[in-house]
């Protein structure tokens, strides 16, 4: 039995006796005598380094002088303003000059004695009510006008100063049958351009040879 006892001290003695501590080994890593092996850098460069200042200077063709164009030329744009005989830059009316004959915004007939007035009565011999499609492409009213003198006579027809320009009316010239006889037939035309509201005008029909004149109000409705 003291045999058995002694026999099994060792084993339990060693069974807790302490482990050894984990133990880790480091490696040192030289590369410094490796030949192969670049520490300094390189010369590779990017473009945007090379490529240096982008800037550069203004640029004249060559004899430009400085002093041929004045420095207020173009000053007013494209309205032209100031621009003395220029004239309005309307679509059609590029050319229209000062001395241009003009009716309530529409160029007179040629045919048209000049220096004929046109001036409407205070009170119109007929009415004349349109609707008209501002974005269209105008509108034609027929106008019949019975005869009123005691001969035939001359007319000659225009809007007066001050209507709105979108009026014409047509034909402007021609021969009236005397009273009683067939009416004269007269074209008035509204062409607004993209314009809306309510456009009036005052159509005057001259009758020279008998001194007298017949009008009519007309008035458009552009929406």
């Amino acid at each position: 039995m003291k045999l058995a006892a002694a026999l099994l001290l060792p084993a339990a003695a060693s069974a807790f006796a302490p482990t050894p501590a984990f133990r880790v080994s480091a490696t040192s890593l030289s590369i410094g005598s490796d030949p192969n092996v670049f520490t300094g850098g390189n010369s590779w460069k990017p473009d945007s380094e090379k490529m240096g200042s982008t800037d550069t200077g203004d640029y004249f063709p060559e004899g430009y002088d400085p002093n041929a164009v004045e420095f207020t030329e173009g000053m007013m744009g494209s309205s032209g303003m100031g621009g003395g005989d220029r004239g309005p830059q309307l679509p059609g009316m590029e050319n229209l000059g000062e001395d241009a004959l003009m009716m309530g915004g529409i160029e007179v007939d040629p045919n048209i004695p000049e220096g004929m007035e046109f001036i409407p009565s205070s009170v119109p011999d007929g009415e004349l009510n349109m609707q008209v499609a501002s974005n269209g492409g105008g509108v034609t009213e027929v106008v019949s006008v019975a005869p009123v003198c005691m001969t035939f006579e001359d007319y000659y027809a225009a809007f007066a100063p001050g209507s709105h320009p979108s009026f014409s009316v047509g034909p402007s010239t021609g021969r009236m049958d005397r009273r009683g006889g067939e009416p004269s037939i007269l074209e008035v035309t509204c062409e607004p351009r993209g314009q809306a509201g309510t456009f009036t005008g005052d159509l005057v029909i001259n009758l020279p040879e008998d001194n007298s004149k017949i009008c009519y109000k007309v008035t458009a409705q552009c929406f």
